[in-house]
């Protein structure tokens, strides 16, 4: 299985997994490496060593896991002993190429150089992942932490994975520093890592009701199913319902139509995403048709015409931008809004489907390979 596992990087160097194949594939015979190691028991020193000798061919991740896999072969001796491996290697400078050799291959005075760097940093990398790899495995937080550079621990991915690991040994006091010392972008963007992290500090901490408070936030900030329901399972009785209908008025205005059309199906609320079409028509963006096929397949029965809405706009994005490779689709959606017109008994401030095919005949006359594919 070691050998199996050796081809691993020739086998990436010769082809293209984009699909993720052949990883998912050396990712399970790394499993299965860990699995009959648990069995065959070799000596923990010897496989010490082959675990290191491994953890330097990673270049692909195939051996992203093989220290946590191989915990129970190595046993409390062989893990101490692999981090000692390890550390020696992060005090080994990588040798640098005799000039010889620079020239031989044609190397200016910068190339080696910057060759012998890029080599030092690949092996502190390794040396850092399997130091905190072995940390996890040892129980070792602050072993865990010392990986990080101070300035790194302030990233907010980071700081909730230290935070969730002190949390793991009670520490939720210094779990919270980490998380309140986090420093965000100018985007706005928080990661969900951090808010999970930073909920569940506060709940060990036993501040629920700020824990509540930021759940409030974090829904109107991400329109999140997931934490209005936390957010809602904790209120008093009879108070959910007014909270559910203040977040759904909070949905109806949030600047990002999609994502309150997607709130709207995931909480089951069609009335809603319905009402949300209609009014919004306008801001709809028709070239998300992630969002919008799913949306016209659910309104379609109960609400034709928010799904009809739904449709147009993909129809209106394909046309106006002459997206040709959507075409087929854009004339299956104009067939639907056919049928759908015929459930709906006043259009009111929209336009009827006749008038809505006469304009799209002016307006995209010259799209002969969108009309040979339509009945209108």
């Amino acid at each position: 299985m070691w050998r199996f596992m050796a081809l691993a990087t020739p086998v990436f160097e010769r082809c293209d997994d984009s699909s993720g194949t052949v990883i998912d594939i050396f990712h399970q015979a790394c499993a299965d490496l860990g699995a009959l190691a648990k069995v065959v028991r070799p000596d923990p020193m010897a496989l010490a060593r082959q675990v290191l000798d491994a953890l330097q061919d990673n270049g692909y991740g195939q051996y992203d896991d093989l220290i946590a896999l191989m915990v129970p072969a190595l046993g409390s001796d062989g893990l101490e002993h692999l981090k000692e491996l390890v550390e020696e290697l992060g005090r080994t400078p990588v040798p640098v190429p005799p000039k010889s050799e620079w020239e031989q291959v044609g190397w200016g005075t910068g190339g080696p150089r910057y060759v012998h760097e890029m080599a030092e940093r690949e092996r502190q990398s390794i040396v850092s992942m399997a130091l905190k790899d072995i940390a996890d495995a040892q129980g070792d937080v602050d072993g865990f932490i010392a990986q990080y550079e101070p300035e790194t621990r302030r990233v907010p991915k980071i700081a909730a994975e230290i935070a969730q690991r002190l949390l793991g040994v009670g520490r939720a006091e210094d779990a919270l520093g980490f998380i309140e010392r986090a420093e965000f972008g100018n985007n706005g963007w928080i990661p969900r890592e951090w808010t999970e992290a930073r909920l569940a500090v506060l709940e060990a901490l036993g501040r629920c009701d700020e824990a509540q408070a930021f759940r409030w936030q974090t829904f109107e900030r991400t329109l999140s199913v997931e934490h209005l329901r936390a957010y809602l399972k904790r209120l008093p009785d009879f108070d959910d319902f007014e909270a559910e209908e203040r977040a759904m008025a909070q949905a109806m205005a949030h600047p990002n139509l999609l994502a309150a059309l997607q709130f709207f199906l995931d909480w089951s609320a069609l009335d809603r995403a319905a009402e949300l079409l209609v009014v919004r028509h306008s801001e709809i963006d028709g070239d998300h048709y992630e969002y919008l096929v799913p949306a016209a397949e659910a309104l379609s029965e109960r609400h034709p015409l928010a799904a009809t809405l739904a449709l147009r706009a993909m129809i209106d994005f394909t046309l106006t931008k002459a997206r040709s490779k959507r075409y087929r689709y854009a004339a299956e959606h104009l067939t639907e809004c056919a049928r759908l017109a015929q459930e709906i008994p006043d259009f009111g401030g929209v336009e009827s489907h006749d008038a809505y095919v006469a304009r799209l005949k002016e307006e995209h006359s010259k799209k002969f390979g969108f009309w040979s594919l339509t009945a209108a």
